[in-house]
């Protein structure tokens, strides 16, 4: 099996931009392997404690945070949300915490609406600021659904309000040291550090080049959060009990609330669900990346990767079948 995974994960290998692959069945590891390069200019090989950002991948942790809040009955799904964050427009007024959650708010992209003259790195409190400006939305809350990093961004604010915490500080106290993600951070330029990490590339004029982050990069809800494979197996593993949510809260999560773009795809909370799969990629300047998880068959398929293309959705489900009895 091991020889197929390496047939596909080919054009990784060497001296290019590379990846971490895990695939685990029953709790045990059948694949747990990297190939290519963390950092070319210094020539660090990836491994399996190699450290990328999650980009999108990062919104089931966001969406976690809500959920571990709601059990502690610090705020409610149906809370609106400018009961938090009263500074924006009357047209959010309808607009609740669930919908945020499903993609369902009709909020405006934040990333549309920045300056483009502006080259500094946008934070999730910039993305607020943005939003108090815009007294339109996509659609009435809860009558479409478009996918919203910015909703992602108001909830690490409404996170952090309910709590009391910064939200990084929150992420590592309530999921990732009680899982033993020990390295798995919300990074946080000046404050924090990424250890073991790597960095994004873009393939341009026919060379690799250090494309690693963005003016939209330092947002940590909708996508700012680095982890590696072995962290990540003790959140799948997580996802199976209730060491981390009540099975009350994960079954929401993965309740396939509304229909999307894809007539394929629903989306729960921080999840889209497609037949047996539950699953979510990441897309961001310099880093693709992907979990599919099986629950029925008890497997999930990691793919994390840091260059700009191509997306890995496909090959997880290819390794998924090389993987299976």
């Amino acid at each position: 099996m091991n020889q197929q995974i390496d047939t596909l994960m080919h054009d990784y290998t060497g001296n290019v931009p590379g990846a971490s692959v895990l695939v685990l069945r029953d709790g045990a590891l059948l694949v747990h392997r990297s190939y290519g390069m963390a950092d070319m200019e210094a020539h660090v090989a990836a491994t399996p404690l190699t450290n990328y950002r999650l980009a999108s991948v990062s919104k089931q942790f966001t969406a976690a945070s809500i959920l571990l809040l709601a059990e502690d009955g610090r705020l409610h799904l149906d809370d609106k949300v400018r009961d938090w964050l009263p500074t924006l427009p009357h047209v959010a007024d309808p607009i609740t915490i669930r919908h945020l959650l499903t993609h369902t708010s009709g909020l405006i992209d934040y990333e549309d609406v920045m300056d483009p003259a502006d080259a500094r790195q946008v934070h999730d409190a910039d993305v607020l600021k943005l939003l108090e400006s815009q007294d339109r939305t996509y659609f009435v809350p809860g009558t479409g659904y478009r996918y919203s990093n910015s909703g992602y961004a108001l909830l690490a604010l409404i996170v952090e309000r309910a709590s009391k915490q910064r939200y990084a500080d929150f992420l590592r106290e309530r999921i990732f040291r009680p899982l033993g993600m020990a390295n798995t951070v919300a990074y946080e330029a000046g404050i924090s550090e990424v250890a073991r990490r790597a960095y994004g590339y873009s393939f341009e004029n026919g060379a690799w080049m250090r494309t690693d982050q963005s003016t939209t990069s330092a947002v940590l809800g909708d996508g700012g959060i680095y982890s590696s494979i072995d962290d990540l197996a003790r959140w799948d593993a997580a996802l199976y009990d209730e060491r981390l949510l009540k099975s009350t809260s994960l079954q929401q999560a993965f309740t396939p609330f509304t229909a999307t773009d894809d007539p394929d795809v629903r989306y729960g909370y921080g999840w889209r669900i497609t037949g047996e799969t539950l699953w979510h990629s990441g897309e961001t300047i310099g880093f693709r990346n992907v979990i599919v998880r099986y629950p029925k068959r008890h497997m999930t398929v990691i793919v994390l990767t840091n260059r700009d293309d191509p997306e890995p959705y496909v090959l997880a489900k290819k390794i998924a079948e090389a993987a299976s009895p």
